[in-house]
């Protein structure tokens, strides 16, 4: 009984001990939070009047102000600038992610054609085969004379020397001067292209800076040596040495390292096999530069000056630059997936180019420009020639490569026009549509637009096969309202384009922008009945011993992949038959030969296209300026229809004809007694066939396979055999 009130007692005492305790706590935080903050305070005001104090015994007065002020603003927003930009120029290291960057076009690739006989030689040799001690020093001498004086003392981009070309550019009125470093010009050689624009030089000088951090100036003396592109479809110094002059770099002359060092700045210019009175006009720039510099003096250059360099003629070789250009970029690209094909890099790659065909391509152009272009003001062309299966025989990138190596079939973005239109077709049969499904030909208006026919009338009600037949622009409008823009660009996609198109109101009457290579390719979709046919250059490829690196028979899967149904595909090939017996391509007519195609005009004339196909071929040629300029009225019905005529009419003769899937010839009045094989006809190019009959060439591929399946086994066994007569059978081999 006396534990109890004892007990309720202290549990009554406990409460207000609590209390007092948190009301403690809370105090105590407030008086920290307040002396915290009162320090805080006083430490701050502290430092300002102390830093103003600082301060004022430095400041400036008048001009000496304004000076200041303008300084301090100009390094803040420097720092802002140079934030903004490095944000820009982020994608360009992504780049320098590749483990194997300072190797990854370090090709020396010979290239034959589909037979197997050399068609010309691409890449570099490898870095480590020609030292830069060895490179000659008067090589070294012009070069840095020419390209970068300052290059041992800059960190990248060379401000003094911009400072000075920028001068001499003003006082000249023009571009007489770069003020690119050579660590610049590597940096575009190794990452970037040749584009000209601001995005493009800012992401140039950000990975100069970066190779300067991560080499050194001999290292990057030697990359730029070893990919400098020198005119001729070569690059490096080691390789031009050996195209220009037939000799190793090591025994270069004062004047023929003048020459090389002068290709540089514009070898298409001055390329000695081109044009040697300018390439010699330029060494001799070349040496007064290394006098200027105090490199040379002139009298060890005055016997360079009259005795220069004389270079190889190879003005009469007619080699496909543009298809060595592009085929070197798949090999490139093929060894980032084949890792046998990125260790060994002095490779031989067998093509499926077609020699005779390349050069009936070459013709083609060049004879349909000279005889029009200057009288319709059109001044370049390009054309893609596939098998039905993707393989490019024949590529031409412009008329003249010496002039210009941008190749036109592969990297040139032009507007189709209304070679388009079979994509949007296409995708309407693929949602119902038939050829004789009728729409009407009237106006048609998405808000402030309406398309024009090019008759500028109206028709009314139409079938497709009438529209597509007389490329009647208000019909695919109409449709593209129908199902949606989105459908016709995933038909397009999977068909073979492979640039980005752009959603817009005018999709459907060709605005979006293509390349010849890829309207080829898809083209080449209903020339094989409905299968992919992306382009591909490499059949096999073998290392410096032989050895065999990749073959596309046996690397690649045999299975075609179908990606149009046959019966639309079908329907297609008969109207687009139509537009070539009855509507705009009648001039690309092939006598004997069922042919269908799809011209395509843009606004203002700026571009003329005609791609077209047989069983055997598709085919896709494009005329125009490269400065965006208007022609003369060159429609894809004119000059790109001639010239798809000219070098089609030739690919058929002698050949089996393969049918076009889904067109009976017998239905064609034009064609109603077709010959099973087109009689060859004469012409002024050349009277041979142009290659065997296909059973034939058949035939001798097997034979070429189990001959070289015979020297492996006899290989492998000399490898696993000391025997004396094995050893002689592997040396006659």
């Amino acid at each position: 009984m006396t534990k109890g009130p004892k007990s309720n007692r202290n549990a009554g005492d406990e409460a207000p001990r609590k209390t007092h305790r948190i009301r403690r706590f809370f105090l105590s935080a407030d008086a920290f939070v307040d002396t915290a903050l009162w320090k805080t305070g006083s430490a701050l005001r502290r430092t300002i009047e102390g830093y103003d104090a600082f301060l004022r015994r430095f400041r400036a007065k008048g001009i000496w102000r304004g000076l200041s002020e303008l300084s301090s603003d100009g390094l803040t927003f420097g720092l802002l600038g140079f934030i903004v930009v490095l944000a820009f120029a982020q994608p360009a290291f992504e780049a320098t992610r590749y483990a194997d960057w300072k190797t990854t076009d370090d090709f020396a690739v010979t290239f034959q054609d589909r037979f197997g006989k050399e068609i010309g030689r691409r890449g570099i040799v490898l870095n480590d085969s020609v030292p830069l001690e060895e490179i000659p020093d008067s090589l070294i001498k012009a070069t840095l004379a020419t390209e970068d004086r300052r290059f041992f003392f800059h960190f990248g981009i060379d401000a003094v020397g911009t400072f000075r070309a920028m001068v001499e550019n003003a006082r000249a009125g023009g571009v007489v001067q770069g003020g690119s470093s050579i660590t610049q010009q590597l940096a575009k050689n190794l990452f970037l292209t040749n584009e000209r624009s601001l995005s493009r030089k800012i992401k140039e000088a950000y990975l100069a800076l970066w190779l300067e951090a991560n080499l050194t100036k001999q290292e990057i003396l030697k990359l730029y040596l070893d990919r400098a592109y020198m005119g001729g479809g070569v690059f490096g110094v080691t390789a031009a040495s050996e195209f220009y002059f037939n000799k190793n770099v090591r025994e270069l002359t004062l004047a023929e390292s003048a020459m090389l060092a002068g290709l540089y700045k514009a070898p298409g210019k001055y390329a000695p096999h081109i044009n040697l009175p300018a390439a010699r006009a330029r060494a001799n720039e070349v040496l007064t530069n290394m006098v200027q510099a105090e490199l040379l003096t002139e009298g060890q250059v005055i016997g360079a000056r009259r005795n220069p360099a004389l270079a190889v003629d190879r003005s009469q070789e007619q080699l496909p630059e543009y298809f060595l250009d592009w085929a070197l970029d798949e090999v490139k690209k093929l060894a980032r997936r084949n890792p046998a094909l990125a260790r060994d890099r002095i490779v031989t790659v067998r093509t499926t180019l077609d020699p005779a065909l390349q050069r009936q391509a070459d013709l083609a152009v060049e004879t349909i420009l000279r005889d029009n272009g200057k009288l319709r003001d059109a001044s370049e062309a390009a054309l893609v020639s596939m098998i039905p299966d993707g393989g490019v025989v024949a590529m031409v990138g412009g008329r003249s490569y010496g002039a210009s190596q941008f190749n036109r079939a592969v990297n040139a973005l032009r507007q189709p026009g209304s070679s388009f239109k079979p994509f949007v077709y296409m995708t309407a049969f693929l949602n119902g549509y038939t050829p004789e499904s009728i729409v009407p030909d009237r106006p048609v208006w998405i808000g402030d637009w309406s398309p024009k026919n090019y008759t500028r009338s109206y028709r009314g009600p139409v079938t497709l096969r009438t529209a597509l037949t007389k490329s009647i622009n208000t019909i695919p409008v109409r449709l593209s309202l129908d199902f949606g823009r989105q459908k016709i660009i995933d038909t397009a996609y999977a068909m073979g384009l492979t640039h980005e198109l752009e959603n817009s109101i005018s999709l459907p009457i060709g605005s979006s922008e293509v390349t010849a290579i890829d309207m080829a390719s898809s083209y080449a979709t209903f020339a094989n009945g409905g299968f992919s046919a992306p382009a591909y250059a490499i059949l096999e490829v073998r290392n410096s011993d032989g050895k065999l690196l990749y073959r596309r028979e046996r690397d690649e899967a045999s299975t075609p992949k179908r990606v149009l149904p046959e019966e639309q595909v079908h329907m297609m090939n008969g109207i687009l038959v139509n537009v070539v017996e009855a509507g705009t391509a009648r001039r690309a007519r092939i006598d004997g030969v069922v042919a269908a195609g799809k011209t395509g005009t843009t606004n203002a004339y700026r571009d003329a296209w005609f791609v077209g196909y047989t069983g055997n071929f598709s085919t896709a040629v494009w005329v125009g300026n490269d400065d965006f300029t208007s022609t003369r009225r060159v429609t894809g019905g004119s000059l790109p229809a001639m010239t798809w005529q000219l070098y089609m009419n030739y690919a058929h003769n002698g050949i089996e004809l393969a049918g076009m899937p889904g067109v009976d010839p017998e239905t064609l009045p034009r064609l109603s007694k077709p010959s099973t094989t087109k009689v060859a006809e004469k012409t002024t190019v050349f009277s041979q066939p142009r290659v065997l009959k296909r059973r034939t060439q058949g035939l001798l591929l097997r034979i070429g396979r189990d001959l070289r399946q015979l020297i492996e086994k006899e290989n492998a066994k000399l490898d696993t055999s000391d025997d004396p007569a094995q050893t002689d059978f592997a040396a006659a081999q």
